[in-house]
């Protein structure tokens, strides 16, 4: 039979040890950062689940062997009580010494006194093992609660990268638009071309109120040579037909005009 004397006192410093576990777990968990975070967390939640799950398997052990070693014990000291009722009979017959009454007596006062002792070993193997088995099942559900925390915030995540993915790519579309709908409308070639085009339109106006200053001199000279063209030279076109035969005959006007005045005098006479 094993001394359990002590294990009560591992328990709670194993307790008071998973407390402090526990806090900082809970704290992990509360600030899990899926992009920092590693495994070393889970690593390090499992691997104390894992060594705690062995220890309970050992507890477990101990306790059987405790809770073993008192239904033993009370199945000796049961029938080495009902074999007492019979060895003085056999002590009066002689059947059997004293001195073997007296070993037997001596077992059987030892048996009954350790009983208590194997008692609290049992309880306090059951107690051990019972925290073990709740720190254990701690464990499981912070390790299920850190996974379940993880997967979640790493679904945010891959949803916040998406949204920012959209949103990128929307902001890439609008620049694209805005620059399409500038060269349509606020082209800087063309409108470089169309600055370009209106100031040499400038540039020909100037040059041709200039040209028109230094050509008004040679039209009038020209205006004053037909008006002396005019008058040197009678228009042909409105010639009448007396001013057409003094032309041709090379006569005056007012040698012609004789003899015509003579005929209607004469004719005024008659």
């Amino acid at each position: 039979m094993s001394n359990l004397n002590g294990w009560g006192l591992t328990a709670r410093l194993i307790s008071k040890h998973f407390g402090a576990l526990g806090d900082r777990v809970s704290e992990a968990i509360a600030n899990f950062d899926p992009e920092t975070a590693t495994e070393a967390d889970r690593d390090r939640l499992a691997d104390s689940l894992r060594q705690t799950a062995q220890k309970l398997a050992a507890a477990r052990s101990s306790f059987q062997k405790e809770a073993d070693d008192v239904v033993k014990l009370r199945q000796l000291i049961a029938t080495d009580e009902q074999a007492a009722g019979t060895l003085g009979d056999r002590l009066a017959a002689g059947k059997i010494s004293e001195a073997t009454i007296t070993l037997f007596c001596d077992e059987l006062e030892a048996n009954k006194a350790r009983m208590p002792q194997e008692l609290q070993e049992e309880a306090d193997a059951r107690q051990y093992m019972d925290e073990l088995q709740t720190i254990v099942d701690a464990l499981s559900k912070q390790l299920a609660d850190f996974d379940s925390a993880a997967k979640k915030a790493m679904q945010a995540l891959a949803s916040a990268r998406a949204q920012q993915d959209l949103q990128n790519l929307r902001a890439e579309r609008q620049a694209q638009l805005a620059g399409l709908s500038g060269m349509r409308g606020n082209s800087s070639a063309l409108n470089a071309l169309t600055r370009r085009a209106q100031a040499i339109s400038n540039e020909a106006a100037g040059l041709k109120i200039v040209t028109d200053i230094g050509q008004r001199p040679y039209e009038q000279a020209a205006e004053l040579e037909a008006i002396r063209k005019s008058v040197s030279q009678p228009a042909i076109a409105n010639e009448s037909a007396l001013a057409r035969l003094q032309r041709l005959s090379g006569q005056q006007p007012a040698q012609l005009a004789a003899p015509a005045e003579t005929a209607t005098l004469a004719l005024g006479k008659a």
